[in-house]
């Protein structure tokens, strides 16, 4: 079928896509309506832990869909039983609320830190709302979570702004201290800021973090929509720091491909009331069986060492390759990571990629100078070694 013969006219322009119709996947592989293959190191922006159509997805969603899709939020499902209790027994938290997207996660979180701020006033009987984030985060789409993040340009995009954000900047405790006020509530945080290039928060920053939150008994939440669900290598990224965060969100990875997303907190912060929260597909039983079964399959013996290890494997290859290539380094954790180009060829090789033949490439460039690397988690090596010589043709093509 030629692509003119998808009516895509139908569709709201919000991105500028080429003219491809995936029809399949499995695994790291795509295949478009031509038949043409790719090895994919995007997987759907971190989505795809296990890859495209893993058999224990496919599982789930068939097994579930005969059972129960749908009972409302209103009643308990067993799935959604099962889920949150593998997430709480896995992590510091002990309540979870499930939702459909990050951003829905984060709009929670927000709301949850803002209600435990009304209940917990300051010394002067003042409530406390306003929330520290950070330079270059990105925290959602909804007009809440575009407020939050520090993504350039979209503090006018759709302005007026929702009040009661201010940006520090990351690993620099100071730029945080500065920003706290009576009415400060909560620091805000991705442990690696993805959009904004695959930053690592430091150890040291966390840490210190943590201690200066408890200090001016303030809440900290870290936004683990991209870094959650093995992708450093820790089930959570906040694990590598030895910190215990008040509430967390997760999203992409939890689902495996499916739009499934929670918000976590301790239970000293549970606080919501009947009707404060909600939402027509939470905790819906399809969607979290599947959580369920990309839960387990994480949890499986050796399974979080070797993100680690195919991590230090592909952050060697790609130094290698930077040598090659004359390009300025990399960084990241377990298996996001990125590669830092010195000059801004970011769209030029990501297009470039895509279109080579018989075989495509497809990366991501968020900003005009690094491409970020998001492969499914039980990626092999010989596919990292494939994306690197794929790669390495992609930078001679284009005379570096």
């Amino acid at each position: 079928m030629e692509f003119s013969q998808y009516q895509t006219n139908a569709l709201l322009s919000i991105t500028n896509r080429p003219p491809l119709v995936f029809t399949e996947g499995q695994g790291m592989w795509m295949t478009d309506h031509t038949g043409k293959r790719y090895l994919d190191y995007l997987q759907g922006w971190a989505v795809n832990c296990l890859g495209h159509a893993p058999q224990c997805i496919q599982d789930a969603l068939a097994m579930q869909a005969k059972r129960l899709i749908n009972p409302s939020p209103a009643f308990y499902n067993a799935p959604s039983i099962e889920l949150a209790t593998l997430l709480v027994e896995n992590s510091c938290f002990d309540r979870v609320f499930f939702a459909s997207s990050g951003a829905e996660a984060n709009e929670g979180a927000i709301k949850l830190a803002r209600k435990w701020g009304k209940k917990n006033k300051n010394s002067r009987g003042v409530d406390r709302y306003e929330i520290i984030t950070f330079d270059h985060s990105f925290h959602g789409r909804t007009l809440a979570t575009m407020s939050a993040s520090g993504k350039a340009g979209w503090d006018t995009i759709f302005a007026p702004q929702v009040p009661g954000f201010f940006k520090a900047e990351l690993n620099s405790l100071d730029s945080v201290a500065k920003l706290i006020t009576d009415k400060t509530v909560a620091v805000m945080l991705e442990p690696v800021q993805g959009e904004g290039g695959v930053l690592p928060a430091t150890r040291e920053f966390m840490q210190a973090l943590r201690a200066l939150t408890k200090k001016h008994d303030l809440l900290l939440i870290v936004d683990e929509v991209q870094t959650g669900m093995g992708r450093t290598g820790e089930l959570f990224a906040y694990q590598l720091s030895d910190v215990a965060p008040d509430i967390m969100t997760l999203g992409k990875g939890i689902g495996g491909g499916v739009p499934l997303a929670a918000m976590l907190c301790r239970e000293e912060v549970a606080c919501f009331e009947p009707g404060d929260q909600g939402g027509t597909y939470n905790g819906n039983p399809l969607m979290t069986a599947v959580g369920v079964a990309v839960a387990n399959a994480l949890l499986q013996p050796g399974f979080l060492q070797s993100v680690k290890d195919k991590g230090e494997y592909m952050r060697a290859e790609l130094l290698k390759l930077c040598d090659r290539h004359g390009l300025q380094g990399e960084r990241g954790e377990g298996l996001l990571r990125a590669l830092k180009l010195g000059k801004d060829i970011g769209p030029k090789i990501v297009e470039t990629a895509r279109d080579m033949g018989p075989v495509g490439l497809l990366l991501n460039s968020p900003r005009p100078d690094l491409l970020r690397f998001m492969p499914a988690l039980n990626v092999t090596q010989e596919e990292i070694d494939q994306m690197v010589s794929m790669l390495s043709d992609v930078l001679k093509r284009l005379g570096h």
